[in-house]
C-alpha cells in the first residue's frame, strides 16, 4: 500500500474557494415550495455526451434527440459544433433533414473565441427553427490566475468581444429573428459575485435584450464548491442586480461535485432562476450534471406540472443505457429498479394496508406510506416493482403479491403461515423470489395438495332435516376406499367420512372467494384450517370451478399437510 497521509491529515490543504455576495441575499428562504416548473434545457447531447467513454454515434444522437422531444423538452443543446466533425454533422443533419419541431429551440455551445464562433454559425446555416447560441468564458479566480494569466478587465473583454461577434454575425444574416444569445461566466461558483455581475452586465450592454427577444444568462456551478444555500444567495444577488432583468432568462447549470446538484437547482429557482440546464439521470463530467428527471419528478410529487413526461420510465432507462453505455443506479430517484421496492416486512405491511385504504376511501390526493408518488405514474407495476420478496419480507408482502398477481386472498393466519414458508425458501436460496416463484411455492405447498389421502370422487345427498350425507371415494396407501359420512353440513360430513379412515382433525377456519385470475375461466378458491388434538394446525387450499369441490380439495390439502408434519416429527 502506498504511504500517503490520511484524510484526517490532508484536509488541511483545502479551503473554501467560493465568495459570498457583498450584501445579504436571503429572500429565497421565505419560500417553502416551487409553484411552477422552470424552463428546461437538456444538455445530454453536449455536456452528457462529452463525458462518455465512448461518445454517441450520429445515429444514436439522433435517436436520443427524438426521445428528448418526445419527453417534452423545448430547448435542447445539441452540441459544440466547432469541437468535432460529429458535432458539426449533428447540427447539419437535424437542419437538413428538417428534424427539429417548430416549437423546439436547439442550442449550440461555443467558446468566446472568434474562429470557433464563426465555425458555430456555419453549422447553423439554413436553420428555420429557433436557435440559442451559447457563448462562454471562464471568470473564476483560479482560471484567471492559473490558466489565462489575465486580470479582471482582460477576462471581461473576452466576454464582451465574444458577445459582439455573436451580434455581428447575426446582423450579417439579416438580424436572424430566430437567433437568441446565451452567456455563461464559466466557473461562476469560484468567481466573486460582484465581478460576475460586472461581466454579465457588460455582455448584456452589448446585446441589449428586450422582453420580446430575451437573452439567457446562465450561472454554471461548473464545480460545486459551497453549501446549496450559499449558491442560492449568489444567484439571488445576480437576479436582483443585473441590468435588463425583465429581458433576461436567468438560467442555472449545476454540476454535482458535492452531491448537492438537485439542492443547488431547487434553491436557485427559489432565488430567482427561470431555467435549468441539466441531463437525464445526472450524466455529465466528473460526478455529472443535475438530474432533470429528479428535479421534474420532485415538482410532480408536490402537485406541480413538470411539463415533461416520464410516464414510461423503463423505456427511457433502456434507451439511455443502450446509447450512452452508462448504467442507471438501482437507487436512482424515481427511475432506479429498486426505488419503490419494499423488502422489509413492516414496510410491506404498511404499503399493502395503504393500498387497501385507498380502495375503500378513494382520496383525492396521494398519501401512502413509504411511496412518495404512485409507482404506476412512471410505468411501474405494483406486483413486481413495489412489494419484493426475500428473507426479510413478511406475511403482508407475500399475501399482497399473491393477491395482486394471482388473485389469492389468503386469510390473515394463513398469510402468516405461508410467509414463514417463503422466508425459509428465500433464506436458503439466498435470493429474491419473483412473483411466479412465490406462486409456485404456494401451489406446491397448499393447493390441491396430494399426499396420504387423495380425493377420487364424491357426491352428496340430503338425509332429512339439516343432515347431509357424503359418499366419497378416496385413495389411501395406493388403494381406493369407499367411505360414507354424515353431518350438519358438507365439510362436517367430509370430516366424519375421513374419521373412518383414521383421520380425525377439527375444522377451525374456512374461507372462500371467486378467484380472479387474468385469462382464466371462473374459478373458486377455498381455504381450510384444520387442528389436531395436540393443538398443531395447518392450512390447505382447494381450487376448482365448483366451490363445493374446491372446499373438499382444500380440506384434503390441509389433511395432507398436517399428516406430513406429523410424519416429519415422528
Amino acid at each position: 500500500m502506498t504511504d500517503r497521509p490520511s484524510t484526517t491529515e490532508s484536509y488541511r490543504k483545502y479551503t473554501r474557494g467560493y465568495y459570498l455576495p457583498p450584501e445579504p441575499c436571503f429572500d429565497w428562504v421565505k419560500k417553502d415550495y416551487i409553484d411552477q416548473a422552470p424552463a428546461w434545457c437538456s444538455v445530454d447531447l453536449r455536456d452528457g455526451n462529452q463525458a462518455l467513454i465512448v461518445p454517441m454515434s450520429l445515429d444514436e444522437k439522433l435517436e436520443f434527440f427524438q426521445m428528448l422531444v418526445k419527453i417534452g423538452f423545448k430547448e435542447i443543446e445539441i452540441g459544440f459544433p466547432a469541437a468535432s466533425e460529429t458535432e458539426f454533422e449533428l447540427a447539419r443533419t437535424l437542419i437538413e433533414r428538417d428534424m427539429i419541431p417548430d416549437d423546439v429551440t436547439i442550442q449550440v455551445l461555443t467558446q468566446a473565441r472568434p474562429h470557433i464562433i464563426r465555425r458555430t454559425f456555419e453549422a447553423l446555416e439554413g436553420c428555420k427553427t429557433p436557435v440559442i447560441v451559447h457563448v462562454y468564458n471562464s471568470t473564476s479566480v483560479a482560471q484567471r490566475e492559473q490558466v489565462f494569466k489575465k486580470d479582471k478587465d482582460a477576462i471581461k473583454q473576452i466576454a464582451v468581444e465574444g458577445a459582439k461577434l455573436l451580434k455581428e454575425l447575426t446582423d450579417e444574416n439579416g438580424g436572424h429573428p430566430n437567433y437568441r444569445f446565451e452567456y455563461s461566466p464559466e466557473s461562476f461558483t469560484g468567481t466573486e459575485p460582484e465581478y460576475a455581475l460586472e461581466v454579465v452586465n457588460a455582455v448584456l450592454d452589448v446585446w441589449q435584450p428586450t422582453p420580446e427577444r430575451k437573452a439567457v444568462i446562465n450561472l454554471p456551478a461548473t464545480v460545486e464548491m459551497s453549501l446549496p444555500h450559499v449558491f442560492a444567495s449568489q444567484v439571488e444577488y445576480l437576479s436582483k442586480n443585473m441590468r435588463y432583468r425583465d429581458a433576461v432568462v436567468l438560467s442555472l447549470h449545476p454540476h454535482n461535485d458535492r452531491g448537492t446538484g438537485v439542492a443547488d437547482a431547487e434553491l436557485g429557482v427559489l432565488a430567482g432562476a427561470d431555467r435549468i440546464e441539466g441531463t437525464l439521470f445526472g450524466n455529465g463530467e466528473r460526478t455529472g450534471n443535475v438530474d432533470i428527471i429528479t428535479l421534474a419528478m420532485n415538482l410532480f410529487s408536490h402537485g406541480v406540472n413538470p411539463n415533461l413526461d416520464f410516464s414510461h420510465m423503463d423505456e427511457l432507462v433502456e434507451l439511455y443505457e443502450r446509447v450512452t453505455r452508462m448504467s442507471v443506479s438501482p437507487r436512482q430517484p424515481y427511475a432506479g429498479q429498486l426505488v419503490f421496492a419494499a423488502f422489509s416486512g413492516s414496510h410491506q405491511d404498511a404499503i399493502a394496508k395503504g393500498f387497501k385504504w385507498r380502495e375503500e376511501h378513494d382520496p383525492e390526493h396521494w398519501n401512502l406510506p413509504y411511496l412518495p408518488i404512485d409507482p404506476a405514474d412512471v410505468g411501474r407495476r405494483y406486483e413486481t416493482d413495489v412489494i419484493r420478496i426475500n428473507s426479510q419480507s413478511g406475511k403482508g408482502g407475500v399475501g399482497y403479491v399473491l393477491e395482486q398477481a394471482f388473485g389469492y386472498v389468503l386469510p390473515k393466519p394463513m398469510r402468516e403461515e405461508f410467509g414463514y414458508v417463503v422466508k425459509s425458501v428465500s433464506d436458503h436460496a439466498h435470493k429474491e423470489l419473483a412473483p411466479a416463484e412465490i406462486n409456485d411455492i404456494f401451489q406446491a405447498e397448499y393447493v390441491n395438495r396430494a399426499g396420504a389421502v387423495n380425493l377420487v370422487d364424491f357426491h352428496f345427498v340430503r338425509a332429512g332435516g339439516d343432515t347431509v350425507k357424503v359418499f366419497m371415494t378416496l385413495e389411501q396407501g395406493g388403494e381406493e376406499r369407499e367411505v360414507i359420512g354424515a353431518g350438519n353440513g358438507r365439510l362436517d360430513a367430509v370430516a366424519e367420512a375421513l374419521r373412518k379412515l383414521g383421520v380425525d382433525y377439527h375444522l377451525s377456519a374456512y374461507h372462500e372467494h371467486a378467484l380472479d385470475q387474468q385469462g382464466a375461466a371462473s374459478t373458486a378458491a377455498a381455504y381450510v384450517c384444520l387442528e389436531a388434538e395436540d393443538g398443531a394446525s395447518s392450512w390447505g387450499c382447494g381450487v376448482h370451478p365448483d366451490i363445493i369441490t374446491a372446499s373438499i380439495r382444500g380440506y384434503i390439502s390441509a389433511v395432507n399437510r398436517l399428516m406430513a408434519q406429523e410424519a416429519a416429527q415422528a
